[in-house]
């Protein structure tokens, strides 16, 4: 059974940065795409960064520049550096996890999402 595990959510303030930690456990290997997504109250969840095994990356381009996502070698672990955050990044966030393929702007893509850490930015 797979689990994914998120932590580092927070309130902060604009401006201020927030690091985000995922673990998958239960995944067979490491050839897949992991990625976060967040959902905003009253919006649809979004894909925000994705990551293959290093360097391919993918950014919306709300988080382009400002957060990056990092990835433990050899390890389905994940991080997301969130720096100069903005009122507007506030949402919950999910880490996800798929085989490999696929768009990775679609929120359907991801067979696997966790239970989500909240991300609040006050102005």
């Amino acid at each position: 059974q797979v689990q994914l595990v998120e932590s580092g959510g927070a309130s902060v303030q604009a401006g201020e940065s927030l690091r985000l930690s995922c673990s998958a456990s239960g995944y067979a290997g490491t050839n897949n795409m992991m990625a976060w997504l967040r959902q905003a109250p009253g919006k649809e969840r979004e894909a925000v960064a994705a990551i293959y095994t290093v360097p391919f990356t993918y950014y919306s381009d709300a988080v382009q520049g400002r957060f990056t996502i990092l990835r433990d070698g050899g390890a389905n672990t994940i991080h997301l550096q969130m720096n100069n955050l903005l009122p507007e990044d506030t949402a919950m966030y999910y880490c996800a996890i798929t085989p490999p393929g696929g768009d990775w702007r679609a929120v359907n893509t991801y067979k696997y999402q966790g239970q989500g850490t909240q991300v609040t930015v006050s102005s």
